[in-house]
């Protein structure tokens, strides 16, 4: 059986009208709120007055043990992982330095998300500057579907490709590697994918989750490819510009969404500030249609702006647009695409929208209290399956499978709540499948639609054996109770300090009691979002609330509030504003 893999992209977690959300709020149900357990901080014993306890506590909560672990957390970027970790590194770097020397054909065969085009263009410069002759290729979503395919593979070798290079996939194509042999291509698969029983016979598989990999972290493929081109220049003794791909590092490791933790976390701070200087026109022309200022971009500017417009290509239309975006020279070339990207992802947008409507009718009030959504359709768009499915899961916190029906085949796409692994959910299945694949979160499968009454019994019986019903209410981890009053300038300055956020490193989330509603006014397209006005004694906030208008409370009441802080570039002005994610009426004593 052929296995496929499909991550959860950058959008799958996108409010609509709401660009930079970082915490997920929306939905009907009402949240619990559960305020963390006291961590232990004695390793800071040492760090005198100069760092505050809420920082001691955050850092804590985060795996930072003591005082000298907190000050290369909290300090600059420093030394990255040394490359010859990775496993098989060498030995891509030694062929790809053949192919250099000799001017081979090299085809680049990438994935159609932001991962895999930030890889496939990272590739594709250093290749073409070191001599090779490079072929980017990303397949067609609708027509090809995910990772390399025979008939794609034919033709890169009948272009004159005598070395095939994967980004973002290839760790679980067998048949198709096979196939690259023998046509007379040798093969290179860089990849981060989890790594299946069956391995291909790649000449070199640089993939950190290999058995037995000491590489101490989970890089993306873009920082698997970062890390192969940058040796390869050293190889040769070539000077480096890195700048001018660590911001693409940056952009595809943040909407992969991999850890933020370890070298993730320093290779986006490292790209986050290249990219107030880059000249890169490809993402001055995508920053200048969503009116973004590259000065102040930060990890929610690449996965709520960047990500979801370069995402769009593949979904709406063919990914080749973002990719040619990437790698243009020319700005008027550039900002030409970056139209076509906005225009791509608005259409995808409606298309969502439209979808989970659809979904909606469709389903019965059985179907959504289901431990698992099940629904599948002729209406929807392969390109925004997965879309739907983190809807679903965001709207009624279970987990969720949407299906697009074509002729004799259903497509899959598969989203989940954290305590609930779906890929080993259709691995218990496997049987049904033409072919499947993913990870704990996120995965995708065919099958023969003839099967799909058969799936819907088998999965749900299967989930509810599993899932605990406490499971499927949505709480909101509280890291500590923070007055207002409290938050001055130096708080948000190290608070400042343990960003970019992301999975291992959470944005922190305050509760705050008896806050007094100064203003309340719904704002947003369909009035659905709160804009408010917070006051706490002598100390006053503006904030937003997205999608909680149903929760408002009068002007002149208090309200008990769990919050985090974000900048309002929704307005302009780039000021800092709280962002609510909830709020009830106060308790009072």
């Amino acid at each position: 059986m052929a296995i496929l893999t499909e991550r959860t992209p950058a959008e799958d977690n996108q409010v609509e009208n709401c660009p930079e959300h970082g915490v997920r709020t929306d939905g009907p149900q009402a949240y619990l709120w559960r305020l963390m357990p006291d961590p232990d901080i004695s390793g800071f014993v040492d760090a005198g007055e100069g760092l505050p306890l809420l920082l001691r506590r955050l850092l804590a909560r985060r795996g930072v043990k003591n005082t000298r672990e907190a000050r290369h957390y909290l300090g600059s970027p420093q030394k990255l992982t040394d490359a010859s970790r990775m496993p098989n590194l060498e030995v891509a770097v030694d062929r790809l330095a053949i192919a250099c020397r000799e001017a081979e054909t090299v085809a680049i065969f990438g994935d159609f998300d932001v991962d895999g085009i930030t890889a496939t263009t990272i590739l594709t410069e250093g290749l073409r500057e070191l001599g090779a002759k490079p072929i980017p290729y990303l397949p067609d979503r609708f027509r090809e579907g995910y990772g390399p395919n025979i008939q794609a593979i034919q033709q890169l070798a009948d272009r004159g490709a005598t070395l095939l290079v994967t980004a973002d996939c290839g760790t679980s194509s067998v048949d198709e590697i096979n196939e690259a042999h023998g046509l007379g291509m040798e093969t290179i698969v860089i990849d981060h994918h989890t790594v299946p029983e069956h391995l291909p016979n790649a000449l070199a598989l640089v993939n950190p989750k290999l058995t037995n990999s000491d590489y101490g972290s989970e890089p993306a493929a873009v920082g698997v490819a970062y890390k192969v081109i940058h040796n390869l220049f050293d190889h040769f003794g070539h000077s480096y510009d890195a700048d001018q791909h660590r911001t693409l590092v940056a952009l595809g490791t943040v909407c992969d969404l991999a850890p933020m933790v370890a070298e993730n976390r320093d290779l986006v701070r490292l790209g986050l500030e290249a990219i107030k200087s880059t000249q890169r026109p490809g993402l001055r022309a995508l920053a200048a249609v969503a009116n973004i200022n590259l000065a102040q971009a930060n990890a929610d500017t690449f996965g709520w702006i960047f990500g979801p417009r370069i995402n769009a290509a593949g979904r709406m239309l063919h990914a080749r647009i973002a990719l040619d975006l990437l790698l243009s020279e020319n700005i008027d070339e550039a900002e030409l695409l970056a139209k076509q990207l906005e225009e791509l992802n608005q259409e995808r947008r409606k298309e969502t929208q439209a979808a989970i409507a659809n979904i909606h009718d469709e389903l019965s009030e059985t179907d959504l209290k289901a431990p698992l959504i099940i629904t599948a359709s002729t209406k929807i768009s392969s390109g925004i399956i997965g879309l739907a499915a983190s809807r679903l899961v965001e709207q009624h916190h279970r987990p969720a499978i949407v299906m697009q029906i074509d002729n004799e085949t259903a497509r899959g796409s598969c989203r989940s709540l954290p305590t609930f692994d779906v890929t080993a959910l259709l691995s218990r299945h496997s049987d049904l499948f033409q072919n499947f694949g993913g990870h704990r979160a996120a995965a995708g499968f065919t099958l023969n639609r003839e099967r799909i009454p058969e799936l819907r019994k088998r999965l749900i019986e299967d989930a509810s054996s599993i899932l605990d019903p406490q499971d499927q209410i949505p709480v909101f981890e509280i890291e500590e109770e923070l007055s207002l009053q409290k938050v001055d300038r130096r708080t948000i300055q190290w608070l400042g300090l343990l960003a970019p956020h992301g999975i291992g490193n959470p944005t922190p989330i305050f509760l705050a009691h008896n806050i007094s509603i100064i203003e309340s006014r719904t704002v947003g397209k369909d009035n659905e979002h709160l804009q408010l006005k917070l006051r706490d004694g002598t100390v006053t906030w503006r904030a937003i609330a997205f999608r909680k208008a149903s929760a408002s409370i009068p002007k002149g009441e208090s309200a008990d509030l769990v919050y985090t802080f974000r900048r309002d570039d929704f307005r302009g002005d780039g000021a800092l504003q709280l962002e609510v994610l909830d709020l009830r009426p106060a308790i009072r004593a």
